[in-house]
């Protein structure tokens, strides 16, 4: 897809996925990016990071939960991208409506301003803790997704594209483990951890950025597009932060390992689609697309390069995890440590 001369509108945008998605961006020549987020210091941040592209960016304060500031935002704009919400899993189980009014809610509030703006294509950005949700931001999420496959069906004549996008965990994204581990190590001389045996999806971000980019331009409205993500055991996460860590800053002292058991609403491991969307499931090389039951109805093919048959495992505690010289490449390729 060629976003050269569009208008684009991050929703959420200071975060480390936003940020990232920005720089891929603003490679294609895009007329303008605007970065909408209610926080002011990061958008401060955000703008020294990209002082030498200030021409062609636009900082919004606004929430998603304020329908008629998402719709001032969107006004002649063309591609949107919903990367806002609040998706730390204690602090969802402890707020939970907190959670409800930023994740369903605004998500909602985005349809709607998209639908009376005219967007072309509107891309959201789900997780794999929607699956069989146990904890209240996956089971926001789950509803989220719902809201943009049903918005097909209420956006009348109007020609926006309502498509998702099911994330795992992004390596070194803000919150995540890996930021995390490095300041414990260095403060503490101390890990602490959920449990070593845990399982997750996993990808750095640019491969994220790359993947989410390639759905966007598959998308023909209601999917859900579910990335294919290596496996990886915390176990091997937290041997090669140890060691790397370790070895950059000269630490000879031994990095204790405390296992303090499941978080509130936190799973062992993780899935990417329920057996039930296996069934109706494309199989592309890089993704799997879960088709809007509108679009299922009609007998729809629109995907190049798929097949109906999704083969293999979808849960993390299944599939073959990467090895640790592999997770060490990506931490080290990416500057994580």
């Amino acid at each position: 897809m060629n976003y050269q001369g569009k208008k684009i509108l991050i929703i959420g945008g200071t975060g480390t996925l936003g940020q990232y998605l920005t720089r891929f961006l603003l490679e294609q020549d895009p007329h303008v990016i605007r970065i909408l987020s209610r926080d002011e210091y990061k958008q401060y941040e955000m703008q020294r990071v990209f002082s030498d592209h200030q021409s062609r960016l636009r900082f919004l304060i606004g929430d998603v939960r304020d329908g008629q500031r998402l719709q001032r935002a969107m006004e002649n704009i063309d591609y949107v991208f919903h990367l806002a919400a609040m998706k730390h899993v204690p602090f969802c189980e402890y707020n939970p409506f907190e959670a409800v009014q930023t994740n369903i809610i605004g998500t909602q509030n985005m349809i709607q301003a998209a639908i009376q703006c005219g967007v072309k294509k509107v891309l959201f950005t789900s997780t794999d803790k929607a699956i069989s949700p146990t904890n209240t931001y996956g089971a926001s999420k789950l509803m989220a997704e719902r809201l943009i496959s049903a918005a097909e069906y209420q956006k009348g004549p109007k020609q926006t594209v309502f498509a998702s996008v099911r994330f795992g965990n992004v390596m070194g994204s803000r919150g995540s483990v890996i930021p995390l581990f490095r300041k414990q190590i260095l403060e503490k001389r101390c890990i602490t951890v959920t449990d070593l045996n845990m399982t997750r999806y996993m990808m750095t971000a640019t491969q994220a950025m790359s993947l989410m980019l390639k759905a966007n331009e598959l998308s023909r409205g209601g999917e859900v597009f579910v990335l294919k993500m290596p496996t990886i055991r915390l176990r091997d996460l937290v041997d090669v932060v140890i060691e790397e860590v370790c070895r950059k800053y000269g630490i000879k002292d031994r990095i204790e390992i405390q296992e303090v058991g499941l978080r509130p609403g936190e799973k062992r491991y993780e899935e990417l689609m329920t057996e039930e969307e296996k069934l109706l499931a494309w199989d592309h090389p890089e993704m799997y697309m879960i088709p809007s039951p509108f679009q299922e109805a009609a007998g729809v093919h629109p995907y190049p390069d798929a097949t109906r048959v999704v083969c293999g495992e979808v849960n993390s505690h299944l599939e073959q995890t990467i090895d640790r010289e592999t997770l060490r490449d990506w931490i080290l390729t990416e500057n994580l440590i």
